[in-house]
């Protein structure tokens, strides 16, 4: 005989939770893996469970009425002829055209330029809008060569040489064919609407003596003007970053996984990679290790949503930060307004990340020319401008609280840890000790 206590709810599982037995039937039904874009939904330490400590009288805070807190910053000054010189240490992560519509890269390109930032191009070659109004453009070589050439190659401002990506650091990308438009398909040397997966590795070198190998080809390909970056998924962060700096590079990007992505399986993102807030100190441990902090430029992406979100990745060591997910939320991606149509395409305005399937009624992932047609460019534009502003403004404001005049002076001194989580891998005190886990090493 069973007995229900009619006073105690029905209790299901934690580990069998409604989206676990969802995703199971799903599974099940279809003999297919989920693949969706965005980055992690799982709540995982972050830059929230930090906190700056202004001053007071052991700390002496400067004016922001009368007192400047310089915000520019260099990238690419260990071997560039040509370094870039930015406003502001916020840049625009890439994003391909494929991915994102012809009219959502030029707004990314506007903005950026309009606050004197960088924007970089994304996986499939540059396009003329985007390089005719981004003042600075940074050309992403990734593993799938897409559209990659010298021309463009010397028309950017900097190289950025993909190795991984946070949201799924050694796995290649995807574009499905209902996004492969003519455009796309010409760009890429691919057949219009058929399914594309990106290589997961460059086809042409190994390891870090190859990649050395393949920077000094890239240098010599632009007669040594362009910074070059190298680009790794948050896995294994000292030592990725030890082997970038030894293969040449005058910059690392750090990202970590709340990165978004364009598509990749769901098990990816969730599953893969390390926090972004785990990834910075081993990084600039590694910098520190080779002699190469500040000489090198770290910069950090992942997750980054507010100026205190760039305030804390200073602090930790970073020369500057780069925001993908954000800039296209600034510039109308997941907007409340087109709330119906999200509702048709089963989901709602906040957790529309099918991005692949080129529906958005945004008008942003889509190659759709209707849809597209939504994104004012010049519009959205000012709206991202608007967006790193205000990030400016936030991160000045801490630092100056901080004692600052200028950004990258922000140490891990100015802050401390909510939790023991985040005081072991920021390497920062727990708040009201001075005693973080981990103290002492790796």
């Amino acid at each position: 005989m069973s007995y229900h206590n009619p006073f105690t709810p029905p209790r299901k599982s934690a580990t069998f939770d409604d989206h676990t037995l969802a995703e199971i039937r799903r599974a099940a039904a279809t003999g297919i893996y989920d693949i969706r874009g965005g980055g992690t939904k799982r709540k995982v330490p972050h830059f929230d469970d930090l906190l700056f400590l202004g001053a007071s009288i052991s700390r002496y805070p400067l004016e922001g009425y009368r007192e400047k807190c310089d915000t520019s910053v260099v990238l690419g000054t260990r071997f560039a002829k040509k370094p870039i010189e930015l406003k502001i240490p916020i840049t625009i992560a890439g994003m391909s055209f494929g991915a994102l519509s012809g009219n959502a890269k030029e707004a990314l390109g506007r903005g950026a330029t309009l606050a004197g930032t960088s924007t970089t191009t994304g996986d499939g070659g540059m396009t003329d809008e985007e390089r005719g109004h981004s003042q600075t453009l940074v050309y992403q070589y990734l593993p799938s060569r897409y559209g990659m050439n010298p021309k463009d190659l010397r028309r950017a401002d900097a190289i950025e040489v993909v190795v991984g990506q946070g949201a799924k650091p050694g796995g290649g990308g995807m574009l499905l064919g209902q996004k492969i438009s003519d455009r796309v398909a010409q760009m890429r040397n691919l057949p219009m609407g058929i399914d594309q997966r990106s290589a997961c590795r460059h086809p042409d070198w190994t390891g870090p003596d190859d990649l050395e190998i393949k920077i000094l080809e890239l240098r010599e390909i632009t007669d040594w003007e362009k910074p070059i970056y190298v680009k790794v998924g948050g896995a294994r962060p000292y030592y990725d970053t030890a082997l970038a700096v030894k293969a040449g590079a005058d910059v690392v990007v750090l990202d970590g996984m709340q990165g978004g992505t364009a598509a990749t399986q769901d098990v990816f993102i969730e599953h893969v990679g390390m926090p972004t807030l785990a990834c910075i100190r081993p990084a600039v441990q590694a910098l520190q290790d080779l002699g190469m902090h500040r000489k090198v430029q770290l910069v950090i992406s992942g997750g980054i949503r507010s100026g205190a979100d760039v305030a804390k990745a200073l602090a930790l060591g970073a020369d500057a930060v780069a925001i993908g997910t954000a800039a296209l939320v600034a510039i109308g991606d997941n907007d409340p307004k087109w709330e119906a149509e999200y509702q048709k395409l089963g989901t709602t305005a906040g957790a529309y990340d099918d991005w692949h399937e080129g529906k958005d009624p945004a008008g942003i992932t889509t190659q759709d020319p209707e849809l597209a047609a939504r994104l004012d460019p010049v519009a959205a534009g000012r709206r991202l401008a608007n967006y790193l502003k205000v990030m400016t403004l936030e991160a000045q404001t801490i630092a100056r609280a901080c004692g600052k005049n200028k950004l990258t002076n922000l140490e891990p001194e100015d802050l401390c840890a909510l939790t023991m989580e985040a005081a072991a891998m920021a390497q920062v005190p727990l708040a009201g000790t001075s005693w973080y886990p981990g103290k002492g090493g790796f």
